[in-house]
């Protein structure tokens, strides 16, 4: 993959117009759309129908399933939304890891969300959670990757601060897609995201993918933002590999 093609552009918006004027506009300057819940309960599963048609990047379905195995089985079985899809997220739950990863193509990449990047402290700890002690999520996220790559997923979704242990424990076995992503140079206000590092801190740590919205869609220039996250998606990847 060149630099480009791992970055994840999340279409948050609330309606198909909207979409439709993000993916023309960007649609040369990142590698995958991401179609979320807000987008995708406005729309109904055609919105998947109607981005894949319109590019040819690809096509992030995070709907995060929770449920008993059976019944994300079955939504599953008549999505046919989902294997237009090159990604799927499923929360972190063995059983239903598997029931998801025994259901899909093999063109549709099943990731399991580890620890939301928007916990913080209070809640964190709420969960049984030390967060003070930085190794206590790492400990947990790599727990769960390994939950993920038993049950047969391609991959995880953690933070920029996790992915390093993610990587030095499964190496290339499982892709890691990395959101909490805030350039040095991007000013979101009323940002909900907690554990966050920039594209550079996490490509340098090995993520595979990393996803950035706000930055890119509150600037000025969204192409111009885009390409500085690009560039440094790059730097990343160079010094990464000088290190191996």
């Amino acid at each position: 993959m060149i630099a480009k093609d791992r970055l994840i552009f999340p279409l948050d918006v609330p309606d198909a117009q909207e979409a439709r004027k993000h993916v023309a506009l960007l649609g040369e300057h990142v590698g995958v759309f991401k179609i979320g819940l807000e987008l995708f309960v406005a729309e109904g599963p055609a919105i998947v129908d109607t981005i894949a048609d319109l590019t040819d990047a690809g096509i992030f379905l995070d709907l995060k399933f929770h449920d008993i195995p059976a019944t994300v089985q079955r939504a599953i079985r008549s999505g046919s939304c989902i294997r237009r899809a090159n990604f799927v997220t499923v929360h972190c739950d063995p059983s239903l890891l598997e029931a998801v990863a025994a259901e899909v193509s093999d063109h549709t990449k099943v990731l399991a969300v580890t620890v939301l990047t928007s916990l913080h402290t209070r809640q964190l700890t709420a969960l049984g959670i030390q967060p003070e002690l930085a190794e206590e999520v790492v400990k947990l996220v790599v727990q769960r990757a390994r939950i993920a790559r038993e049950a047969g997923c391609a991959g995880v979704v953690c933070s920029g601060h996790e992915v390093r242990a993610v990587k030095e424990e499964y190496g290339d076995d499982l892709l890691v897609v990395t959101p909490g992503i805030r350039p040095e140079w991007g000013d979101v206000s009323k940002d909900d995201q907690r554990r966050i590092v920039t594209p550079y801190q996490a490509v340098r740590n090995g993520a595979d993918y990393i996803v950035v919205g706000r930055p890119i869609r509150a600037a000025t220039d969204p192409v111009e933002a885009a390409s500085m996250v690009v560039n440094e998606i790059q730097r990343g990847l160079e010094d990464r590999d000088q290190v191996a």
